[in-house]
């Protein structure tokens, strides 16, 4: 199932951007099996709630022995990637650096993710999400006027500037190696994809189009047109009625006359009149006045929610008792799926190094090197 089909790739485990990613490769077809430390890594709860894990079989070995390196080695042999999430230099240091996989598998595809980036200054220190966020730029963008900048969680650093980055840089060099036959690394660094996210931003900047002053331009609740509004019950709507047709309807399903948008000097009239309008009614009540309309009002729903539309699209399923995202995006003829609930660490090890060629299974096991939970 998927387009990846006949994909395999090796993963050394790490913990959130490179699973996710290897989490989205495995929903879009490739077979992805984790290797993962005798014991597990670091984990946010049970086994079967690590759902970035899911969807790719798990084997427990322990590299800091030489014969667990040597069995990883046969497995990229088999494979078209590997990824891993290492610091800089710790991947050489275990033998599994991209030269020796390269020595036995030139057209491997090699995935690196980091925060930092393979170079420069800060490559080999700590940082999390927020941190590629700040010296980016993109965290001193998120807030309102007067305000500090907010923290979007660890959606906007680890998974759209990191995760989806590494997939694309895989992918692409996945297919230029079918042309060259030869592998490559792919730099794949938070702070990187992140920067690289500002784009439209730092366009408009150079423009005069927006300011370093966040919370005062269009898309960053400077506008009152666009912003969340709290309603009568305390929970809250999104608005996005930039165009002049949308926010007409949004006007219009408020029942209010408010004064030109067009000169700022109104917004802050026209924001204390939103403020007032949307606190006359529920969210469900705004919901339904503004249900198949193009005025751009969404209700702000909590996580795994079941607004209509995404019961109809079944965006989100329940596998196991746990409720979760689908994968995405969606293909009309290979279609993807979400694959196996989260595995054990090692709960696949003989299995799957059989399966994949690795000589010794028995002895591997015997020896501690690799262990099936």
């Amino acid at each position: 199932m998927g387009p990846l089909s006949g994909v395999r790739v090796v993963e050394l485990a790490g913990i959130g951007p490179a699973p996710f990613g290897c989490m989205l490769l495995a929903e879009l077809g490739a077979e992805v099996l984790r290797i993962e430390r005798p014991g597990g890594g670091l984990a946010m709860g049970p086994p079967e709630f690590e759902l970035l894990n899911r969807g790719r079989r798990s084997v427990a070995l322990d590299l800091k022995k030489p014969e667990a390196v040597a069995a990883v080695l046969q497995l990229v042999g088999q494979a078209d990637a590997l990824v891993e999430g290492f610091r800089p230099g710790v991947a050489e240091r275990l033998g599994l650096g991209p030269e020796d996989c390269w020595a036995v598998n030139r057209r491997l595809v090699y995935g690196r993710m980091t925060g930092w980036g393979q170079d420069g200054p800060l490559a080999q220190t700590a940082g999390h999400d927020i941190d590629y966020l700040g010296l980016s730029g993109a965290l001193h963008a998120i807030g309102r006027a007067g305000g500090p900048p907010q923290v979007p969680a660890n959606l906007l650093g680890d998974f759209a500037g990191g995760s989806l980055y590494l997939v694309i840089g895989v992918l692409a060099a996945l297919y230029e190696a079918r042309s060259s036959g030869q592998g490559q690394v792919v730099d794949a660094a938070i702070v990187d994809g992140s920067a690289h996210l500002t784009t439209m931003l730092l366009g408009a900047l150079a423009a005069g189009n927006w300011s370093q002053q966040r919370g005062t331009n269009l898309l960053d609740t400077g506008a009152p047109f666009y912003d969340v509004y709290e309603t009568a019950d305390g929970q809250y709507v999104g608005v996005g009625a930039i165009e002049p047709a949308f926010y007409d309807q949004l006007i219009a399903g408020l029942g209010i006359a408010v004064p030109d948008r067009n000169d700022p000097a109104n917004w802050p009239e026209l924001r204390k009149q939103l403020v007032d309008a949307f606190r006359q009614r529920t969210q469900a009540e705004w919901t339904e006045v503004f249900d198949n309309s193009d005025a751009c009002v969404a209700p702000v729903l909590p996580l795994a929610g079941d607004h209509p539309h995404l019961v109809a699209r079944e965006i989100f399923r329940e596998q196991d008792g746990v409720r979760q995202p689908a994968p995405a995006p969606r293909f009309s003829r290979t279609a993807t799926g979400l694959g196996d609930a989260p595995a054990r660490p090692g709960q696949h090890t003989r299995e799957a190094l059989t399966d994949w060629g690795v000589t010794d299974v028995d002895e591997l096991l015997r020896s501690g090197a690799a262990v099936q939970n």
